[in-house]
């Protein structure tokens, strides 16, 4: 894997997740019933950055949840990892309310499709919304994202690693030329 270029630093970063905290406020006029789901793994800390940026504009805390999609994957057999079962806990009610999946990447549309699948398991939101940092593009399922950091068109052979502070040390987007 050789790498070509960082697409975004943490400042990048930062102004991209301020942007989408308020694009999310205005499209749902103000935050009353919005929940945040973090797609596992890099998910999880955008949303609670996103709630705690949501939280400076608008004075309220929004509920941060955890979703674990391995089993949901339609791709599992392909997998060569053995999947870590998990019970789906998300910590709190998603029933009627705005369910806002976040992740660091969308591709192909199989994670976010995963991610509605499992959500619906748990409850009956009013409404599930999409935010990701990046839209690479090549979707193979009719999935597009309410809320986008950057779109990065690529090739199907390049990779895009998103490193987040939280569990990399360092936030910063980058993209690698694959085999």
């Amino acid at each position: 894997m050789e790498f070509k270029a960082k697409l975004m630093d943490d400042k990048a970063m930062d102004r991209s997740l301020t942007r989408l905290a308020h694009e999310i406020i205005e499209k749902n006029k103000g935050v009353d019933r919005l929940v945040l789901l973090g797609i596992k793994s890099r998910g999880l800390p955008i949303a609670k950055r996103l709630s705690e940026k949501i939280q400076k504009i608008e004075g309220s805390v929004l509920p941060v949840g955890e979703l674990d999609i391995t089993l949901y994957r339609d791709d599992l057999s392909k997998r060569t990892d053995v999947p870590d079962v998990k019970e789906l806990s998300i910590g709190f009610e998603i029933n009627d309310k705005i369910v806002i999946l976040v992740d660091d990447v969308i591709f192909t549309g199989r994670t976010v499709r995963a991610a509605m699948d499992a959500v619906m398991d748990y409850g009956r939101p009013g409404s599930i919304q999409l935010a990701v940092l990046v839209d690479r593009g090549h979707r193979e399922l009719p999935i597009r994202a309410d809320y986008v950091g950057k779109n990065i068109p690529t090739s199907r052979k390049e990779i895009v690693k998103v490193k987040i502070e939280e569990m990399d040390g360092v936030s910063e987007i980058s993209i690698y030329q694959g085999d």
